[in-house]
């Protein structure tokens, strides 16, 4: 079984900043694939970022590109979601998630790829 636990979510004001952690238990992951998706309000779940554990490419959503970073800490099992240029449209529940077999170009932005969630965090970001 796989914990997934989430943290760093709060209120900003647009153009701020926030920096999302996941920390990982349970199981090793270097053949995992780990990624950050989000829902807002009435709204489907969005892709944001995913990468492998063992590395390669990182993908990332159209609507991110350029302001979001993702990084992984290898020793501490946690990946990192740095976000910059932070706007309205951003404000949802943030989700990481754990998949059990690496993406690839053409899967990395499908739910189903992932296996594991954690609980989520609110980012809101006022105008």
């Amino acid at each position: 079984q796989v914990q997934l636990v989430e943290s760093g979510g709060g209120l900003v004001q647009a153009g701020g900043s926030l920096r999302l952690s996941c920390a990982a238990s349970g199981r090793t992951f270097s053949r995992y694939a780990m990624g950050w998706f989000r829902q807002a309000p009435g709204k489907e779940r969005e892709f944001v970022t995913a990468c492998n554990w063992s590395g390669g490419n990182i993908y990332y959503g159209d609507s991110v590109k350029g302001r979001f970073t993702l990084s992984r800490d290898t020793a501490k099992n946690t990946v990192y979601l740095q976000m910059n240029s932070l706007k309205p449209e951003d404000t949802a529940v943030y989700y990481c998630a754990a998949g059990l077999g690496p993406i690839n170009s053409r899967n990395y932005y499908l739910a189903t790829k992932y296996n594991y969630w954690g609980q989520g965090t609110q980012v809101t970001v006022s105008s």
